[in-house]
């Protein structure tokens, strides 16, 4: 059983930058894929980074590549997701999940968050 809490979600200019963290209980963490997520109002939640159990592998939405970037830190039980450049797109509840799959699918995400909304003003 693995419980995840977010935070560093706020209001920012575009251009701006936020940093989310995910705050994992639990013993296995580290034996977890951890992703990112999110959902904006009226769309499906979306993709938006996965970072394997060791740090090594990442992978991310095309849309957020080169902007953003995630990170985990297994001895303090917590991932993050750096986000520069941000672009009044990139508003939406992010979701931290936890799954055994190194894969974008939410479906195989067995853990997640309770979101964390990020806005960002033109």
């Amino acid at each position: 059983q693995v419980q995840l809490v977010e935070s560093g979600g706020g209001l920012v200019q575009a251009g701006g930058s936020l940093r989310l963290s995910c705050a994992a209980s639990g013993r296995t963490f580290s034996r977890y894929v951890m992703g990112w997520f999110r959902q904006a109002p009226g769309k499906e939640r979306e993709f938006v980074a996965a970072i394997n159990w060791s740090g090594a592998s990442t992978y991310y939405a095309d849309s957020v590549k080169g902007r953003f970037t995630i990170s985990r830190d297994n001895a303090k039980n917590t991932v993050a997701l750096q986000m520069n450049s941000l672009k009044p797109e990139d508003t939406a509840v992010y979701y931290c999940a936890a799954g055994p799959l190194f894969v974008v699918l939410s479906i195989h995400y067995d853990y997640w968050g309770q979101g964390t909304q990020v806005t960002v003003s033109s």
